[in-house]
């Protein structure tokens, strides 16, 4: 029996798991769990790569102390990359997203590049931290770096750099970019000739379920695993997610939430309408040649930073009180738009929260149960909010929506997902980017027939909750207050 060790990188954690194939169901289990902290120096935000490296190699050895593997699978986040030089060394650690170093950069290429044309070429959701205004603040401001570079990596292909040797980039997420294009699969060479980057650097493109190649000799001496491939699953953890989607028709929608939350359907050909372009959707890489059309939205960090920001202040209060406390507070007082800017870094996220408030007019919350309860029911206005755009822009009707990923753990977001949007939510598998790589994984094994039998595969193994909407009267008359913050 084959068993895949998969390797799953969200912004704060990481995990390797160990899978088997049993009886047409994914069986896993955790087997190495590790923080993933960021490294603040000189002012420059960090992930701390080597490290995360060395939880890797610890993982592979705890799956061989455990029986053995026969392939390995990485998923990380996007946009984030690292560069090595011509000795195959890297330059620097590699930056976090969400560092300030890009902050007014897409002002200083709007002379060489419109909006409307970069999206036209790329169909990518605009965002500062996109790969390729960090890559513009490199040219710009450290060019030596991008002088000295033979490759830049993205942060899944250069683990499978670490661990083969070698230089490739899979096409799920090099689609994060905003340097890919869309329908040729492939890097926008054009548009990076324009912007004036060099063409070098960037790697050649494989799909999802290629090899990228066989562990290395040396990892296999210092481990002592056997030489497994390396599959290039699809690697940005969204795709991977969605992959996993348990709907056996393709007219579905998804929300994989987590730290973010990722809104879309699965389509078949890129979406560059202008209304698409107006709204911000992007057009990411999906199993198969597919389109994951999609939103990103700032999704539990709003929590998750809060819950930071009290604790700092001493009170170590929990995810499971924090829902509470938001259910017992008044609804509908006040909301905000949770993609403002005001939103994205660290820091006191529960002051912004109320500044944004008093700056837009409305109800100040008083407590902390006022400011969860603003939240929530803000995450769940956006959501419905892009759930109608997506049906706008498809020209299609969608009456259920797939919720995947751990954010399926919180459940009045869930409810409140499907009392806004006024449709049944799905909710599962937790697992769901964990077990899209790893059935990618057994599929370029022939474990697993094709992408039908994927999601055949993760539907049998899943088992789903459903939330019907409740009080949908209330949710459509204050959604009348929510478009009027959004200034619609």
């Amino acid at each position: 029996m084959k068993r895949v060790l998969s390797f799953d990188f969200g912004a704060s954690s990481g995990r390797a798991m160990l899978a088997e194939l049993k009886d047409g169901k994914i069986e896993m289990r955790e087997i190495h769990r590790f923080s993933n902290d960021t490294v603040i120096v000189g002012g420059t935000m960090y992930w701390d790569i080597l490290r995360l490296f060395f939880e890797i190699k610890t993982g592979i050895t705890k799956a061989v102390n455990e029986g053995g593997f026969d392939a390995i699978g990485i998923d990380t986040w996007g946009v984030d990359f690292g560069l090595i030089d011509k000795r195959g060394k890297l330059i620097s650690n590699p930056v976090h997203y969400r560092d300030t170093r890009t902050e007014g950069i897409a002002e200083e290429i709007a002379d060489i590049i419109s909006t409307e044309e970069l999206y036209g070429r790329t169909g990518t959701q605009y965002m500062r931290f996109n790969t390729l205004y960090q890559l513009i603040y490199l040219k710009n401001h450290e060019p030596e770096q991008l002088e000295n570079a033979e490759k830049m990596l993205l942060i899944p292909d250069l683990f499978a750099y670490m661990l083969t040797g070698e230089v490739k980039a899979e096409a799920s997420i090099a689609s994060t970019t905003n340097l890919f294009d869309p329908y040729k699969k492939d890097w926008d060479f054009e548009l990076i000739k324009k912007l004036g980057l060099p063409e070098s650097i960037f790697p050649s493109v494989v799909k999802a379920g290629e090899t990228y190649g066989m562990l290395s000799d040396e990892i296999c001496e210092e481990l002592g695993c056997k030489k497994v491939p390396v599959i290039a699953v699809n690697e940005h953890d969204t795709a991977s997610a969605v992959v996993a989607t348990p709907s056996l028709t393709d007219d579905f929608v998804y929300i994989s939430c987590g730290t973010w939350s990722l809104f879309g359907i699965e389509s078949k050909t890129p979406i560059l309408t202008n209304q698409a372009a107006e709204l911000n959707f992007s057009n990411e890489g999906g199993y198969k040649d597919t389109i994951r059309f999609l939103k990103n939205i700032m999704g539990l960090w709003l929590i998750q930073e809060s819950r930071r920001q009290w604790k700092r202040e001493g009170d170590d209060v929990g995810f499971d009180v924090l829902e509470k406390e938001a259910l017992s507070a008044e609804p509908f007082k006040c909301f905000i738009d949770v993609d403002n800017p005001a939103f994205e870094t660290a820091g006191n996220l529960p002051r912004r929260v109320v500044e944004y408030c008093e700056r837009t007019g409305q109800y100040v919350p008083k407590n902390r149960s006022e400011i969860m309860r603003c939240i929530y029911q803000s995450l769940a206005m956006k959501y419905k909010y892009t759930f109608n755009m997506l049906g706008k822009i498809s020209d299609r009707e969608y009456r259920r929506i797939n919720v995947l990923g751990g954010g399926i753990k919180d459940k009045l977001l869930c409810q409140m997902a499907s009392d806004a949007c006024n449709v049944e939510v799905l909710a599962g598998p937790s697992e769901a980017t964990v077990m899209g790589n790893i059935a990618v994984c057994y599929e370029a094994l022939g474990e697993i027939k094709d992408f039908s039998g994927i999601r055949q595969t993760v539907s049998d193994s899943t088992e789903l909750k459903r939330y019907t909407p409740q009080n949908n009267e209330e949710w459509e008359k204050a959604y009348e207050d929510y478009l009027k913050i959004l200034g619609k």
